[in-house]
């Protein structure tokens, strides 16, 4: 490629979150030239826009943050053990402010399209400014839970009072003090938005289809003291995070579930309860995502948790889940989420036993013609998954392949970093990997960062225009995807774990279940191989 013909950049990366910072960072440090993309107005990510009530990580932070610097690791001072998301977006910010990151972002801009033009070997990227850019590599870290599920409830433009998604949810808050409110889903979001507002507001209305697991978070603020301990353990956490299952300090460390005696079992389980974290879900034991008898059994447990809390039996019942087990979809974290629905203020509406039929002026109706009046609903109805920031940038690849229908038909990728047909394309988070839910994000993002930016390293060494896997590549990492999936209990769980959350999606191949560790080492060895079963021109 001659002057004339030079892209734009070197490199084009859409999202300004954990990855995308990263991703510039890494790509910048190597000599490349980079711009990010960001639609926000700030850096953040996810941390910017899911500032509603009561947002926090559940991932300890020691282990939610990067590993690259340790001064950065001396100079950052978290300020809980599972930090808010006020204080997760300034971590962000101290991370772009001290790298200098911000100035290679262009914000408040969304790609509109994205198309590999082969005779170049660039890809040709359009925003909603305008702008025409062109790019080698582009880099998408848009975050496996960005597109908002918004649902199309028959009414909607007659309401008078406030709707908002989680994921769009103000900047500047609503006030919430003595209004009515009307929250719909009870998943991890909706558990943090209920049990911060049940105090404040006048009168809340819970609408839930499904409930959750939810388990007791242990929270407290962290002292000079336990800061200072886990800075002296980082050597070791650094190495352990890419040891284990998902990506935590903390791992399967009890063994079989079958090694123990049933008061064995009981002690761990009480002691993992107490701990308040994941490792209740992801530190138990390997047989709760293949063993139904011992499914059954730490499904038991955890509902007998959630029925202690709740003083009315029939609400109890109501809250607690029965058709699914625990573990074989999302386990959030709660903070007096149970203890809520012993308020006064506070109603649980079943909609398995009446769904929403349409909004009105006033509120909300059910099938049935049972109406609630409200000021303000809050929807916490989940995301497009894995995919949907994906599909939304109109992706086209050789020949002009869509990404979109490819998608729309069977979602298929390589490690959940590459697909078939589209060269230099590199997806973060993408379906098929870890990372796209089932790890603690800031080590399967890092993960995949560095192994994206030693595959372009290698590319440009080398003196090669562009690489993609080879078919037989993408079909065997599909295969072994769906082989270690089908073994797991969580295929036969409707959630948006198997994508069926959204209408038409094809479901089951969308999160991996092979493990941070196992994961990686899959990575290392194809580069260490040179590439071996991707095709590089």
């Amino acid at each position: 490629m001659n002057a004339a013909q030079s892209p734009d950049f070197d490199a084009i990366v859409v999202g300004a979150g954990i990855a995308g910072l990263y991703q510039v960072y890494r790509l910048r440090e190597q000599g490349m030239n980079v711009q990010g993309i960001e639609a926000a107005p700030a850096v953040g990510g996810t941390w910017y826009w899911n500032c509603y009530p009561g947002a926090r990580v559940d991932s300890q932070s020691h282990v939610y943050q990067y590993w690259f610097s340790d001064e950065m690791i001396e100079e950052w001072d978290w300020g809980e053990r599972f930090p808010a998301q006020p204080e997760t977006e300034a971590y962000l910010n101290f991370f772009a402010d001290k790298f200098d990151l911000k100035k290679d972002f262009r914000f408040n801009t969304r790609v509109t399209s994205a198309d590999w033009d082969e005779t170049a070997h660039v890809w040709r990227i359009g925003t909603d400014s305008g702008e025409d850019l062109t790019a080698k590599y582009l880099v998408t870290c848009a975050g496996m839970l960005s597109v908002p599920k918004i649902p199309e409830f028959p009414g909607s433009e007659d309401f008078k009072g406030v709707i908002v998604h989680t994921a769009r949810y103000p900047r500047e808050g609503i006030d919430l003090a003595g209004k009515k409110v009307g929250v719909i889903g009870c998943g991890a979001t909706g558990i943090q938005v209920i049990q911060t507002i049940a105090t404040e507001v006048g009168k809340l209305t819970v609408f839930q289809r499904t409930p959750s697991y939810g388990v007791a978070m242990n929270n407290h603020a962290l002292d000079d003291e336990e800061r200072a301990h886990w800075r002296a353990e980082v050597p070791e956490l650094r190495k352990r995070i890419n040891e284990t299952m998902t990506g935590f300090a903390f791992d399967f460390d009890n063994g079989s579930w079958h090694d123990h005696t049933s008061e064995e079992r009981t002690e761990i389980l009480d002691r993992l309860w107490e701990d308040g974290s994941l490792a209740m879900w992801v530190g138990s034991f390997p047989e709760v995502f293949y063993d139904q008898d011992v499914n059954d059994e730490m499904s038991d447990y955890v509902r007998a948790k959630i029925r202690a809390r709740v003083d009315d039996p029939n609400v109890a019942e109501l809250l607690t889940p029965k058709d699914v087990g625990f573990g074989t979809y999302r386990v959030p974290l709660e903070s007096n989420f149970y203890e809520a629905f012993n308020r006064s203020n506070v109603e649980l509406v079943d909609l398995l036993e009446a769904p929403i039929e349409r909004l009105s002026e006033q509120g909300i109706v059910l099938e049935g013609g049972r109406e609630f009046e409200l000021d303000v609903i809050i929807l916490a109805t989940g995301f497009d998954a894995g995919t949907g920031a994906l599909t939304q940038m109109n992706i086209h690849g050789r020949e002009g392949h869509a990404l979109t229908r490819e998608w729309g038909e069977d979602i298929r990728s390589t490690l959940g970093l590459q697909v078939h047909g589209y060269p230099n394309l590199f997806t973060v988070a993408g379906p098929l990997a870890p990372s796209t839910a089932f790890c603690n994000m800031t080590t399967c993002l890092q993960q995949q960062v560095d192994w994206i930016t030693e595959c372009i390293a290698w590319v440009e060494t080398n003196g090669k225009e562009a690489i993609e896997p080879t078919r037989e590549k993408q079909d065997a990492w599909v295969a072994h995807h769906d082989e270690v999936t089908q073994e797991t209990l969580v295929v036969k769980t409707s959630s948006w774990y198997t994508g069926a959350n959204i209408e038409g999606k094809p479901t089951s191949r969308l999160l991996s279940y092979l493990g941070a560790a196992t994961y990686k080492e899959a990575c290392d060895e194809i580069a260490a191989s040179g590439y071996e079963g991707f095709s590089v021109s």
